[in-house]
This record gives C-alpha cells, structure tokens and sequence, in this order.
C-alpha cells in the first residue's frame, strides 16, 4: 500500500469511527517508512500508535447528535446509544443536588490528574427519588457535558428467565465499559439491585445481584456508572456501599417550582401571571408533570391567538396533569 493509499483509509476510518482500523493502518503506514529508509519517522509513529492503544478513545461531536458509538454483537439488545444534546444548566435543580452534580463533573475532567496523585474521580452514581424528579434527564445532562454517548441498559434484552444468563449479559455489559467510555445508565435499578430473599427465585436473584456487585466493585474503567430507582427500599443494602455518590431527588418546594414555571415559560408573555398561585397549584407534582402543564399552557395559549399565559391557563394545565397522575 502506497502513503497515499495509506492516507485515504485513516480518513475512511476516522470517518467510520473504526479506530482499531485506524490504528492498524497507521502501523502499516510506520512499517512502510521504516521499508523506504526512514528509520526516525517510523519509530515515532509507531509510539504514537502505541500510546493510543493503552489511552480511551476520545469522542467528538460536530454538529447534533450523530451517534458515532452503537452496540454492536453481543451488546445489541442490551444497550442503546444515543448522544444527548441536555446540558445540566438546562436542568431546574435544588443547589445541593446542582454541586454535588458539578463535583462529578470537575473530577471527571481532570480525572488524570487526580489519578496521578493516586486518586480515582467520582464515577459510579446511585440516584433514588420519586418518578419524574429528573434522573433519567441527569443521565443525560451528565453525558451530554462530557461528550460521552449516553449507554443506557435495555432491561427487557437483559433480564432473562433462564439460570445464570442475565449474569452473563451484565458481564458482557462491563466489558463494553472497558472498551467504550460513555455514562452507563440502569435504570429501574431495583429489577437487578433487589435486596436477596425478596422475591421467590431467590437463587436466582442472588446470583444476579452477587454478579453485578462483584463487576461493579472490580469495574476500574474512564465512563461514569449510573443507576436510578423510583424504590430504594427494595435495594439491598450492599449496594449503596458500593458507589461513591447516593443522590437523593424529591418532588419540588414552591420556590423550585416557581423557577420551573419561570425557565419554562421565558419565552412567552407572562405579565400578570402570580408565581405564588400557580405554585400552590402544582404541589405534590414531579418535575416532569410540572414541565408538561407548562407546554400545555403555552400551547393553549398559542393557539388560541392569545396575547399571554394567564395563570387560569396554566392552573387547568396542572389540574389536567395531577388528574392524569391519579389515573395512572
């Protein structure tokens, strides 16, 4: 293979995101230099080449989100890859849940350093709360800051009713974090993380949920861990030891509803509209209900040539919205 040819295959691959072709073609490239003489510059980038074998690939994005990871063989079925466009400022968070959030973040950053002083960064996650507080969108807020795919865990592809093969699927799925970095995310956690003796299968469960403690305490990858369960009491106790951060969600106080309602409706007209009342009218629903009732009410309210939300609108939003919440 000429130079040239040699060029038109990284780029292919490149392209491709095939970066063990990628690799092998630049040894192919350093072999043909060290062949015409050029003892240096083949030596050098056969250093390169080596060097980036033992360093996690760096994924970057131009433009929306191309996948340029998916699952592929054994792990089809058991993950699905997506690149989030979510940012955490995007996110109406308590100030706790916010910094402990913004640790993560700078850990993983610089998590060279850290590991150079022999320490390792924040990277497996436990997040528990009610459904709709935001943690599936902090699965994603996380990944869409550090530019990693989003690798969330198809549990339907996982948890089989045959012995022993959902341990192996879960095995297979570690083994993928060794190989592509990206946030791992199970949610419904508690469907593996039981605590032992819960259920009938118990031999079964317990092998499960030994299998998975045994990978996730071995686990020394670059990618982030991140399981959420709306029922933490039913994980067994073993389980919170094992991650550096247990991050608790709960419904929204009047004051983060407030500034719900506000990020929501910035772009419309809400002169007249009392926060306060509003508020009231949506306590004791999640994040996520909150959210709808607001699209709900501006949409009302666009297409019906109105000139603003009125807080009428967005009160019979959230009646609508805790009526179906009830019905559920």
């Amino acid at each position: 293979m000429t130079t040239a040819r040699h060029i038109v295959t990284l780029l292919k691959s490149h392209i491709a995101g095939d970066r063990d072709r990628f690799l092998a073609t630049a040894m192919q490239l350093a072999a043909h230099e060290a062949r015409q003489g050029h003892g240096k510059l083949a030596q050098e980038l056969k250093a390169l080449v080596d060097a980036a074998k033992t360093q996690e690939p760096v994924m970057q994005r131009m433009g929306g989100p191309v996948p340029l990871v998916q699952p592929k063989g054994e792990l089809v079925g058991l993950l699905s890859a997506r690149y989030p466009d979510t940012r955490l400022p995007d996110m109406v968070l308590p100030e706790p849940i916010r910094a402990r959030l913004d640790r993560v973040l700078t850990e993983q950053r610089q998590q060279e350093q850290l590991r150079t002083h022999g320490l390792r960064p924040r990277r497996k996650l436990l997040l528990i709360g009610p459904p709709g507080s935001g943690k599936t969108t902090t699965a994603a807020a996380l990944a869409g800051e550090l530019h990693l795919p989003l690798m969330t865990v198809v549990l339907d592809g996982l948890i089989t009713k045959f012995m022993g093969e959902t341990a192996t699927k879960l095995r297979v799925i570690f083994d993928s974090m060794q190989s592509t970095r990206g946030v791992y995310f199970f949610d419904e956690f508690d469907a593996i993380g039981a605590r032992r003796g819960e259920r009938n299968d118990v031999g079964e469960i317990r092998r499960v949920l030994n299998s998975f403690l045994q990978f996730l305490e071995q686990d020394e990858s670059l990618g982030l861990v991140v399981a959420a369960t709306n029922h933490p009491e039913l994980l067994d106790r073993a389980l919170f030891r094992r991650f550096d951060d247990v991050i608790e969600y709960t419904l929204p106080d009047a004051t983060l509803i407030e500034q719900l309602l506000r990020v929501r409706l910035d772009r419309f007209d809400t002169r007249g509209l009392s926060w306060a009342d509003v508020a009231k009218h949506a306590a004791g629903l999640a994040q996520a209900e909150i959210v709808r009732a607001a699209d709900d009410a501006a949409k009302f309210t666009l297409l019906r040539n109105a000139k603003r939300i009125t807080s009428d609108a967005v009160i019979h939003a959230l009646a609508e919205r805790r009526h179906a919440t009830l019905s559920d």
